[in-house]
């Protein structure tokens, strides 16, 4: 049965990182091959000899010894584990995506778009590939890729110029996300699992993923395409709302407290979201309510929506594929840990590959499986990479902020820039700029690649150091 569930988690796999090819969205997949996998572990549940209880992190060997009713027990408590550490992760993701709908709702990144005064490509290369970076590291690499884009596309008219700039803000978004607890799913993943903390996770990978950022554009900023200057599209002819850079500030600033509210009371970072989520979505509904918000509708867009909330209209305007997509693929990776299938497969990585790297209590990790992680999100999902790493190493092994998880986060999180598949902001990117799989492998993927391995190299430093 357990050989069944591997093949069912593999085809499942290859569906959704053949999502372009096969024309069925990756959401589709991830929720069949759960509910697959959890359905044969609850008809097979008398042929199991061992299993992974999440909520006391031990693996009972016994397993097989027990009555049938005791594993179906076992088996509805583990499930409901998975199930409430997975919907932590929705709901934070929930709350993030909407405070940055409701910024948008007040045209609050127009302020970062009236910033661009200059039309050197260079100068704008550098100032794109920064904010990424930062922008990505509060609101998250995929969000920021979409503000950014976004922002390109009202200023940039040539779109063969366009693409070259897109695939560096692909490159410095998921940089500037690997360094932040809440600018990347999978470093979220890992905060929120309690395997990174976010001080360590700053002194440990801020330099390894600046780097990531700035060798790859400075190298780009020396290639023909960012020579010279461009022509910039003017400013869009609507009038700015007045309440656009206070909401901005507002949104980053209520997002960036999480980790605060985190720290100072030591609840999980969801509860923090809602709170910022609440007081961003009071200031929203005053200001909407403003006899100036009503005489002055935002855009055309927003025209059909003016008697709802901006709240409402926000979540509205929300991904909701994603979040079914994560539900999908972490409850079928929970599936793998809950059989110790996963353990079973970091024992014989850690018995195949060269002792050396990470240590782990006395035991090696090799620091060559990790890299090969990284360049494998590239070509998968860095989702479930990271989800079935979370369940390869026991808290007795891998403590929380052992270097094996900031350098899990480091790769998983920048080598996804390799590929334009390889992420959440190249997929995006992809679609709103309608960028070709080869011209990106051929234009950028060695650049996403140098950078990579750069961040590497001063990750292995900055371990030393620390």
């Amino acid at each position: 049965m357990e050989t069944v569930i591997i093949l069912v988690f593999i085809f499942g796999y290859l569906a959704i990182t053949l999502e372009h090819n096969i024309k069925i969205d990756k959401l589709i997949p991830a929720l069949v091959m759960m509910a697959i996998s959890w359905a044969l572990i609850s008809l097979g549940i008398d042929d199991f000899s061992q299993w992974f209880d999440s909520a006391k992190h031990s693996l009972l060997e016994n397993f097989g010894g027990l009555g049938h009713e005791e594993k179906m027990h076992l088996m509805e408590e583990t499930l409901l584990h998975h199930l409430g550490k997975t919907a932590e992760i929705l709901v934070f993701l929930l709350g993030a995506m909407t405070i940055v709908e409701i910024i948008d709702y007040f045209d609050g990144f127009s302020t970062i778009k009236n910033a661009v005064n200059f039309n050197s490509r260079r100068k704008l290369l550098w100032m794109f590939c920064g904010l990424a970076f930062v922008l990505s590291a509060i609101i998250d690499n995929l969000t920021a890729t979409i503000v950014l884009i976004s922002i390109l596309q009202k200023i940039v008219k040539d779109r063969d110029v366009r693409i070259w700039f897109a695939g560096l803000i692909i490159i410095a978004a998921n940089a500037g996300g690997a360094w932040s607890p809440i600018g990347d799913v999978t470093t979220t993943m890992l905060w929120i699992g309690d395997k990174v903390s976010t001080g360590k996770l700053f002194v440990y990978l801020f330099i390894p993923s600046l780097l990531c950022m700035v060798v790859p554009t400075f190298i780009a900023s020396m290639l023909k395409p960012f020579k010279g200057t461009l022509e910039l599209q003017g400013s869009e002819d609507k009038p700015k709302n007045r309440f656009s850079s206070t909401m901005l500030f507002l949104g980053l600033g209520a997002i960036v407290f999480v980790p605060i509210f985190k720290v100072i009371t030591h609840l999980p970072p969801y509860v923090g979201m809602m709170l910022s989520l609440g007081v961003v979505a009071i200031f929203a509904e005053i200001y909407s309510n403003s006899k100036f918000a009503i005489s002055q509708i935002q855009s055309e867009e927003h025209t059909e929506h003016a008697s709802h909330s901006p709240v409402h209209y926000s979540l509205s305007k929300i991904e909701l594929p994603s979040i079914l997509f994560f539900l999908g693929i972490l409850m079928a990776v929970a599936a793998l840990e809950s059989l110790g299938i996963l353990f079973g497969f970091a024992n014989s990585l850690q018995e195949t590959m060269p002792m050396m790297g990470t240590e782990l209590h006395g035991e090696g990790v090799s620091d060559l499986v990790v890299l090969l992680l990284g360049v494998g999100s590239a070509v998968i999902d860095n989702v479930p990479l990271v989800a079935a790493s979370l369940g390869m190493f026991s808290p007795e092994i891998a403590p929380m902020d052992n270097e094996l998880w900031h350098f899990i986060a480091y790769s998983a999180g920048t080598g996804g820039s390799m590929l334009i598949i390889g992420s959440a902001a190249g997929v995006v990117a992809m679609g709103m700029e309608k960028i070709d799989f080869f011209w990106y492998l051929k234009k950028i993927s060695w650049l996403a690649l140098v950078g990579f391995l750069a961040g590497a190299i001063a990750f292995m430093a900055t371990r030393a150091i620390f």
